[in-house]
């Protein structure tokens, strides 16, 4: 288990890199409710963005991307809402986007960003 832990922090952090790079501010991480948690909170302009960030050390098992099923985006867009409400910043245009990290143990990581899943 702390060897997922770990490798999601790392994952996490590389998706914060990725995200800055582009010029989004995060404003917010692993922000938890009753519904759950959002990994990352960014702003991108004037838009929130709700970002899910999915990590493994290998395709093997499948594509990150292919974590995010219908139902957890479904629990994004709840939570999204949760922390719109209970937030003090101005949200303005609401996206909930992804963020796939391949991070092998003797390799660089590979990061990939998907904008406005529906």
């Amino acid at each position: 288990m702390a060897h997922n832990t770990e490798l999601g922090r790392r994952g996490e952090a590389l998706a914060v890199t990725h995200l800055e790079a582009r010029g989004m501010q995060v404003i917010d991480r692993n922000w938890r409710c009753r519904l759950g948690e959002i990994d990352i909170v960014a702003r991108d302009g004037s838009d929130t963005v709700f970002v899910e960030v999915k990590t493994r050390t290998s395709a093997d098992f499948g594509h990150p991307f292919e974590a995010i099923t219908p139902v957890k985006l479904a629990r994004m867009r709840r939570l999204a809402v949760a922390w719109c409400v209970q937030s003090e910043e101005p949200v303005g245009r609401i996206r909930i986007d992804a963020v796939a990290v391949l991070a092998p143990v003797e390799a660089p990581p590979l990061v990939e960003h998907l904008e406005g899943l529906s």
